[in-house]
């Protein structure tokens, strides 16, 4: 995903074959990048009544701070339907569509699948580390470190046939709902006679900075771990690998249709697997323990499809739009999905001096509905961001920074045609760490 120089012609590693000729150009794909746009709305809206706080404890469904308003509860209960278990899902399946074309990329050039693993092998590792050190500085919720985790997980079966790939899904979304059940019902047992402010093991406005950096840390290593002992995202990276070796994303017009039947069942299946916890978690609805916990694994598991029908819907706008997708407001979008990683830390950037006890402290003195504005209000801001970024020709700093410790300093990505201009003066292609590949 990051930028390189630009050269009058492709470089190639020295371990990779440079004979190898380079693929034919062909324009970058809007649609995985409006999809990732759009996903870090729901990820900031996602995350951000992460950093809140209330002396009444918390909500059992849900698990928003007690004490909100009917306005609040409306907000939690919109975003409960709309976002939550839903932008993860979405998140993984974009992260198994950018390794498989990031593989098919590597493949094109003339590298063997033992290359292929290597390089994306570090790469995992950088997004570990990052993510690692994400958590430690500000977020407990970070997303890094078990996408990386996952990311290594998947170079098992990455270049496998479609019927491993199947029984790859299967196997792995047993095992990551017999483990998301047991945290669930576990959650909601231990919690159950508890007075409601017993959730909060201490203040947070009496730890100091340097006090939550290992808290942060601790929470986010074991995370790392469960999700990739529980197979949690495998279902999901396996749907993003079988849909790039189908095209859905890169040629969405192809597949216009298919993509718009599955963004209309996944819509369907929300709305039924969906509303009801949604409704619980807008305080409407107060079912029992047993039937809340139910009710949130079924919210779960719908989450887990519309996480698709958001990506196919995101694929089906695209290519109903066409070209008008690559000016204006929507490349902006897209301009912030392709430097995803750089949008989402910057994110965290301003979440966490704002909101944290450390901080100015906003996040014990705003309910949900006000955090839910400034979810979108830092969202625009990264879009501006990113959207400036694309017309100065420039790569997100993070990008840059992964792709270098996944293929070395000597060639960055030279195992993909590097940006430059052919004989002829087009524009040669700019590869991504998404998979697609752009003219410019």
């Amino acid at each position: 995903m990051s930028h390189l120089p630009t050269a009058d012609a492709p470089v190639a590693p020295r371990s990779l074959p440079t004979s190898v000729p380079a693929p034919a150009s062909v324009a970058r794909s809007v649609a995985p990048d409006l999809a990732r746009g759009m996903l870090l709305l729901f990820i900031a809206s996602a995350n951000v009544w992460g950093y809140l706080w209330s002396d009444a404890g918390w909500l059992d469904a849900g698990g928003r701070p007690a004490g909100g308003s009917s306005l609040d509860h409306l907000v939690d209960g919109v975003v409960a339907f709309v976002v939550d278990s839903r932008s993860k899902p979405m998140f993984a399946i974009l992260y198994g569509f950018g390794l498989a074309t990031m593989a098919a990329r590597l493949a094109a050039r003339g590298a063997d699948r033992r290359a292929t693993r290597r390089v994306l092998a570090r790469r995992s590792g950088a997004l570990i580390a990052l993510g690692l050190a994400h958590a430690a500085l500000l977020f407990a919720g970070d997303i890094l470190a078990p996408y990386g985790a996952t990311g290594l997980v998947a170079l098992a079966f990455l270049h496998r046939s479609r019927a491993t790939l199947v029984r790859w899904f299967v196997v792995a979304y047993v095992l990551s709902m017999a483990a998301g059940a047991v945290a669930v019902l576990g959650a909601l047992d231990a919690g159950s006679g508890d007075d409601p402010g017993a959730a909060v093991a201490e203040d947070p406005a009496t730890l100091g900075y340097l006090a939550t950096v290992g808290e942060r840390l601790l929470t986010v290593a074991t995370a790392t771990s469960l999700f990739t002992v529980s197979l949690m995202f495998v279902p999901h990276v396996v749907v993003g690998i079988l849909l790039a070796r189908a095209g859905w994303l890169t040629r969405p017009a192809e597949h216009r249709r298919r993509l718009g039947q599955v963004a209309v069942a996944a819509a369907v299946v929300n709305l039924v697997g969906g509303l009801p916890y949604a409704l619980a978690v807008a305080q409407v609805w107060r079912p029992g323990e047993t039937t809340l916990g139910v009710a949130e694994l079924v919210h779960h598991v719908a989450g887990d499809v519309m996480g698709l029908g958001y990506v196919c819907l995101f694929g089906w706008l695209a290519a109903v739009w066409g070209e008008r997708a690559r000016g204006g407001a929507l490349a902006a979008v897209a301009a912030t999905g392709e430097r995803s990683l750089t949008a989402y830390l910057l994110q965290s950037v301003m979440f966490a001096p704002l909101l944290s006890a450390w901080g100015l402290g906003l996040g014990g003195r705003i309910g949900t509905a006000q955090a839910a504005v400034l979810a979108v209000g830092v969202w625009l801001v990264t879009v501006a961001v990113a959207a400036g970024m694309h017309r100065a020709g420039r790569r997100g700093p993070f990008e840059v920074l992964v792709r270098r410790l996944a293929y070395g300093r000597e060639a960055v990505v030279a195992a993909v045609p590097l940006a430059g201009r052919d004989a002829s003066g087009a524009a040669a292609l700019v590869p991504t760490g998404g998979g697609s590949t752009t003219a410019r």
